[in-house]
C-alpha cells in the first residue's frame, strides 16, 4: 500500500513538473495582445523571433508543433499574440495569416501605383481602388499627390483606404516637420518644394544626380524658361498599355495638351507628379550651384549637363545616338 501511495506521489510530482516545464505550454499568464513582427517567411526565423520575444518556451517545441499540425508556411507581417497562448495556439494563429501586412512605397511612385500595390496586398475591390484614387487622396488640395511618403509600412489588414492615406500623410508630416521653417526662410512654399522634389525624383538617375538636377531646374525657373521635362508628360499620359511612366515620344510632346506638359506651358505643373524621397527634398533645399541649363543621362545613367543648347545637342549626338 505504501509503495502504491509513493508511486502515486511520484507520478503526480512528475506530471506537475512536466506541466510546468512543458515546452509546448504558454510561457506566461498575460492575455494582453502584443504585435509580433516577422520580415521573413522562413520557419526557423519565425521560431527564433517567437522565442526571443517570449511567445514560446522553445524553438524546437514550436517547430515540432508546426510539423504535427501540418503547417509549413508563415507569411511575413504582424501578428496579434499573447504570452498566455500555447505553442499549438501560436501555430494556429500564424496559420491564419498576418493581422498586419508590410507595404513598401518606393520613391517616385505616383499615388495610383501605391493604390495598385495596396489592392494587391489587401485584396481591394476595383471600387475601393477607385476611392483611393479619387476620394481618400483628395481630402485636401495640397494632399492630391506628393505626401504619400516613401517608406515601409506595417498596416492592419482591416484598415480601410482612408485610414491608410492618413497614415502615409502623417508619416510625411513627421518626416517633413523640420523642413517647413527651412523652406520658409528661403521664401519657398512647402507645396512648391514638393512639386520640384517630385520632378527631381523622377528625373534623377540616382541620388547623387539630384543636387545638380535641382540646380538646373532652379536656373530654368529663375530664367522664366520652360522646364521641358519628360517626366511631367509621362504623368499626364497616365497608364499606357498597362505601363506607368512609358517612354515619351515627339508626338506626345506636340499633342498632349495638359498643364503637366512642361514643353508647352511655363512654370511648375499644378501638383507634384510623384512621391519624393527626403534626398530629393534635400536637393530642392540645397541645389548644386551650376550655370547649366540642360542635362541628359547617357546609356549608363551618367548625367551630363551643359550651359548652351548647342553643347546639349553635341551631348545628344555623343551619348544617345
Amino acid at each position: 500500500m505504501k509503495k502504491i501511495f509513493l508511486l502515486f506521489i511520484i507520478s503526480v510530482s512528475l506530471a506537475t513538473i512536466f506541466i510546468y516545464l512543458n515546452p509546448f505550454s504558454a510561457p506566461g499568464k498575460s492575455t494582453k495582445q502584443e504585435i509580433l513582427t516577422l520580415d521573413s517567411d522562413k520557419k526557423d526565423v519565425a521560431s527564433l523571433r517567437l522565442e526571443e520575444a517570449g511567445f514560446v518556451k522553445s524553438m524546437t517545441a514550436f517547430e515540432i508543433a508546426m510539423t504535427l499540425k501540418g503547417s509549413n508556411k508563415i507569411e511575413s507581417g504582424g501578428y496579434y499574440l499573447s504570452k498566455s497562448m500555447s505553442a499549438w495556439e501560436i501555430v494556429d494563429a500564424l496559420s491564419e495569416g498576418p493581422d498586419l501586412r508590410w507595404v513598401t512605397v518606393l520613391p517616385g511612385m505616383r499615388k495610383e501605383q501605391i493604390g495598385e500595390r495596396l489592392q494587391q496586398t489587401f485584396g481591394w475591390s476595383n471600387e475601393e481602388l477607385e476611392k483611393w484614387d479619387t476620394v481618400y487622396t483628395t481630402q485636401k488640395e495640397e494632399y492630391t499627390e506628393g505626401v504619400y511618403f516613401p517608406d515601409t509600412y506595417l498596416i492592419p489588414v482591416k484598415e480601410n483606404g482612408q485610414l491608410i492615406a492618413a497614415r502615409m500623410i502623417n508619416n510625411f508630416n513627421d518626416k517633413f516637420s523640420d523642413y517647413y521653417d527651412k523652406f520658409a526662410e528661403k521664401n519657398i512654399r512647402w507645396t512648391t518644394a514638393i512639386r520640384i522634389a517630385s520632378l527631381i525624383q523622377r528625373e534623377a538617375g540616382s541620388e547623387k544626380d539630384m543636387p545638380l538636377i535641382a540646380g538646373v531646374m532652379w536656373n530654368r525657373l529663375n530664367n522664366n524658361q520652360k522646364l521641358d521635362i519628360d517626366a511631367t508628360i509621362q504623368y499626364a499620359k497616365g497608364k499606357t498599355d498597362g505601363v506607368w511612366w512609358s517612354v515619351v515620344t515627339g508626338s506626345d510632346i506636340r499633342n498632349i495638351d495638359s498643364p503637366y506638359n512642361t514643353y508647352k506651358y511655363s512654370g511648375l505643373p499644378p501638383f507634384p507628379i510623384s512621391n519624393p524621397s527626403i534626398e530629393a527634398i534635400d536637393a530642392v533645399l540645397s541645389p548644386e550651384e551650376t550655370d547649366c541649363i540642360f542635362y541628359l543621362h547617357d546609356k549608363n545613367r551618367e548625367i551630363h549637363c551643359s550651359v548652351t543648347y548647342e553643347k546639349h545637342l553635341e551631348y545628344i549626338e555623343k551619348y544617345l545616338k
